[in-house]
């Protein structure tokens, strides 16, 4: 698909107020007529076309009994009011990474990503097997919504310069448009955080409003075409080591429907958290590729230096949250950091040990056949 098709449908003004005037959602014999509102640009690869297989999967394995009308970024509410939209109920499902409302809380952050935290593994076994479910629906639940896995984009690139990255004084006065703490990160060390939506960040760059963007990872950002703007393409993506993204769900919806249609939803929510991790899995290498070699785009890591002071800003930006943060937050923060302290060993002796060995100088190959 080419990038024009995904921004002409991606207008994130004067949506709101087309939502007041939807009727509200019938519930006759049975039938739950529910809308879903995303922040993705539509029909944007992984995340946009992902989300809209989840919806499709509630409505088949309901037999129609949920029927969804999934809406993206613009459509019905703008990219960033995901949250609002199924708290209020003007939307009973929305799906959108749970970091783009730190307005809410800043424990938002730790249910998708936070600087140097876990990897997508990582994250599915705090929230499954660990205290992450419960500490999320203790979260939301004054907002009257809960939340599922439903989807991780794996490890980001940090994102696309127009210039190379050489020392941190080349941060000094770059307009950078990053999401969630990150963007406390760079502002740290002298940038200027600018906050947009997915579908606005092209035009910013081609204008100049902005000299660099983080946005996913190769497949998603071909799809938009920042190579058109900016050459380099920068790792680590230490800031998004596993994103998740989240599905959430109006509360009093959710009250509304019988058990086994609930175990639906949440079984088609974690169906999706795998489907969409492998998707990205699978073709973030290809569109990687096609980048470098059929675009010129200039892959490269941050310099050891950088990645230092980046790591002691993500700390100084965890202990400031933790030492203002709400109840909540605090728990949520001790519960994240422990876990992480559990975790981290044996992934370091297991995937890592594995990674760092697959880097090897030999070559693995089939031998050739006549």
């Amino acid at each position: 698909m080419k990038r024009r098709s995904f921004l002409q449908k991606a207008a994130v003004t004067g949506s709101a107020a087309a939502a007041s005037t939807l009727a509200a959602p019938a519930i006759s014999q049975g039938v739950h007529d529910w809308r879903m509102v995303t922040s993705w640009p539509k029909g944007l690869p992984g995340i946009g076309t992902g989300s809209e297989r989840i919806a499709k999967n509630i409505e088949k394995l309901s037999g129609g009994r949920i029927r969804i009308k999934v809406y993206s970024a613009g459509e019905l509410v703008p990219a960033l009011g995901v949250f609002d939209a199924v708290s209020s109920g003007t939307a009973q499902l929305g799906h959108d990474p749970a970091y783009y409302h730190l307005s809410k809380s800043e424990a938002c952050a730790f249910f998708c990503a936070f600087p140097w935290g876990l990897t997508s593994d990582e994250m599915n076994a705090w929230i499954l097997h660990g205290n992450g479910q419960k500490l999320w629906d203790e979260l939301y639940a004054p907002f009257g919504m809960r939340a599922f896995l439903a989807g991780n984009t794996c490890t980001q690139m940090l994102g696309w310069f127009r210039k190379e990255i050489n020392s941190v004084e080349d941060f000094q006065g770059l307009k950078f448009r990053a999401p969630g703490n990150q963007s406390k990160i760079f502002q740290k060390l002298g940038a200027v955080s600018v906050q947009l939506a997915g579908g606005e960040i092209f035009q910013a760059l081609q204008s100049g409003a902005i000299d660099a963007a983080e946005w996913v990872g190769p497949y998603n950002d071909l799809s938009l075409g920042f190579y058109q703007v900016c050459k380099y393409y920068y790792s680590h993506g230490y800031h998004e080591p596993g994103p998740s993204l989240q599905l959430t769900v109006n509360e009093k919806a959710w009250s509304s429907l019988p058990e086994d249609l609930k175990a639906i939803v949440k079984t088609c929510a974690e169906a999706g958290n795998t489907d969409i991790t492998a998707e990205y899995n699978a073709q973030s290498g290809p569109a990687l590729r096609s980048l470098v070699q059929e675009h010129g785009v200039i892959v490269k890591p941050l310099p050891e230096d950088v990645i230092v002071a980046c790591g002691e800003k993500a700390n100084e930006v965890l202990n400031e949250i933790y030492e203002s943060g709400t109840p909540i937050v605090r728990k949520v923060i001790e519960d994240f950091m422990r876990f992480r302290e559990q975790v981290v060993p044996w992934t370091r002796v297991s995937q890592q040990a594995y990674y760092n060995a697959r880097s090897r100088p030999f070559t693995f190959k089939l031998n050739s056949r006549t």
